[in-house]
């Protein structure tokens, strides 16, 4: 394999300009060896070594052609999702599965729980696996935005919580060295060849749980592989002031709550625990943190039709006590261990068609306000667990191949262009959670390419500061520092909170702050703030 895989790079791979080329390629090179396949994650690696030993000049095109699901951090960042390991809910919600060593709500066979389970749920392997994975398919995982899954985060021990995030940046810190320790098996399943497992044990006090996480974070400020952002997932009645100060000390930056709908009656129905109070009450705590706010939303609920759900995602963006920053759509889908399994068996419940589900969807992200993302748009549930409604994996594509038009910020951001020297600065202003939102953006001047934005948070209510920047986003290539110019490290960040700055200072604050993640703090320092709390703060007199 080796042998042909050089002779590929050495006498083929300068031709390369698209994937077709590719794989013409690697048919001739099939054919000349006898071999069934090569693997792109293996031409990259040798690729990468004789670069390395100048046996080969650099093919720009190359690496970008051997990219695996290149959209994975076409958004500037390299999501990486990790699960907790599983611990008895609080809830009781009609839609939840219920599996045995599986976290509420999730199934054994969705993606990241099967990797999750193969790691035994240990957060640094997890993380380390996913790492090297996403670079052995052509990605540069610098600027990683974490995402802590399986349930009620909040209900979760307060050592375990520590324990977990620790070594989740120790695994990040580590990277660099002990990346090179996993090696890929036959079949691709990737695998630690010695045994290595979470350096903080379970059993060190709270005390030293909290200095090592302090050692950890001090660390990721200047390392390679920088900690950008950290997402929560909870219930909205379990935020609280001291749950934040918490998600905070942790490095968290965006709390995602489920939702689901905003409606007592369909919520009381459904078992939720909780009413529209507890939803408007945590987004509003939340945002005056400066925390960003993502809705998971279920449409199809027992007790929703297709009209009543798309007048519930019209208010979530008329009434000021909702307006969430981000939403992912989890369409009801009946699974077995749940209480609307039992429902649906004895005809008390019948999920939407694919027909109504779609036309629910494609009216939805007709009004999506352009300071919106939508993250997803269905839960990567296999079919074989779904028992009745959507099966339909690929509904973003469906959609986009029929042509549905959207102004969210994720139909809109620049992926690999580069920055157009016309852009234009625009700014939205909304009321939101007794406090007002501005988002300032850098996009074409049509408007329909997004460059970068900021959100801006003035509230003379915030204990944190009378404004506060609630995120900054350059959108383009993941560049790693020092890397090709792309619309990331192209100045445009820097125009932003300069802008902003300005806005704050016309409100009257006297002074503003950042929600940084921990990995980002460096480049805040640049621009004279200054760390105080968990915050980066500048003052204006």
């Amino acid at each position: 394999m080796g042998e042909a895989i050089k002779d590929l790079l050495l006498n083929y791979a300068s031709g390369f300009k698209n994937r077709d080329d590719l794989e013409a390629g690697k048919r001739i090179i099939c054919k000349r060896y006898g071999l069934a396949a090569v693997p792109n994650s293996d031409i990259l690696k040798e690729y990468r070594f004789l670069l390395s030993e100048n046996k080969i000049v650099q093919i720009l095109p190359l690496e970008k052609i051997l990219r695996k699901r290149a959209i994975r951090t076409l958004s500037g960042i390299a999501p990486v999702a990790v699960l907790t390991k599983p611990y008895p809910c609080p809830g009781a919600c009609a839609y939840c599965p219920h599996e045995k060593n599986v976290p509420a709500s999730y199934l054994s066979n969705e993606p990241a729980v099967m990797r999750a389970i193969r790691c035994g749920y240990d957060p640094y392997k997890q993380i380390v696996l996913r790492l090297k994975a996403l670079e052995n398919n052509g990605h540069e995982p610098t600027k990683i935005e974490l995402i802590v899954i399986g349930g009620t985060w909040s209900y979760l021990p307060i050592k375990y919580k520590y324990w977990y995030i620790v070594n989740c940046f120790r695994a990040v810190n580590d990277f660099v060295k002990v990346g090179r320790l996993v090696f890929k098996r036959p079949g691709g399943e990737e695998k630690f060849n010695i045994g290595l497992k979470s350096p903080y044990a379970k059993n060190l006090s709270l005390n030293k749980l909290k200095a090592a996480l302090t050692k950890e974070q001090k660390k990721n400020e200047g390392a390679v592989y920088s900690l950008i952002g950290l997402t929560l997932e909870t219930r909205p009645d379990y935020i609280n002031t001291k749950e934040i100060l918490e998600m905070r000390a942790l490095g968290a930056t965006r709390v995602e709550i489920g939702v689901q709908a905003v409606d007592d009656k369909i919520l009381k129905l459904n078992r939720r625990g909780h009413g529209v109070k507890e939803i408007a009450a945590a987004t509003k705590l939340l945002k005056e943190y400066g925390f960003k706010v993502t809705y998971h939303l279920m449409p199809a609920l027992p007790g929703a039709t297709p009209k009543k759900d798309l007048a519930l995602f019209k208010k979530l963006f008329s009434d000021e006590r909702f307006q969430p920053d981000q939403i992912k759509f989890y369409p009801t889908v009946v699974t077995a261990g749940s209480l609307l399994a039992r429902w649906y068996s004895q005809g008390k419940y019948q999920p939407y068609t694919d027909k109504q589900l779609q036309e629910l969807i494609v009216k939805c992200k007709a009004i999506v306000p352009p300071y919106v993302r939508i993250i997803r748009l269905i839960r990567d549930i296999p079919g074989e667990s779904i028992i009745a409604g959507n099966k339909i994996t690929n509904l973003r594509q469906i959609l986009k191949d029929r042509g549905v038009k959207c102004n969210c910020i994720r139909c809109r951001e620049a992926k690999e262009q580069v920055i157009a020297s016309d852009y234009k600065i625009r700014a939205i202003k909304y009321p939101s959670s007794g406090g007002l939102e501005y988002f300032i953006s850098a996009a074409s001047r049509d408007g329909k390419t997004l460059y970068g934005f900021c959100r801006l948070r003035i509230d003379q209510n915030s204990p944190v500061a009378p404004a506060i920047i609630r995120e900054l986003h350059v959108y383009g290539v993941l560049v790693s520092i020092g890397g090709a110019k792309k619309v990331q490290h192209s100045g445009l960040g820097k125009r932003l909170m300069k802008e902003v700055e300005e806005i704050a200072a016309k409100a009257g604050a006297i002074k503003i702050a950042v929600i940084s993640g921990v990995g980002v703090k460096g480049y805040y320092k640049k621009l004279g703030y200054k760390e105080k709390d968990t915050y980066m703060v500048k003052n204006f007199i």
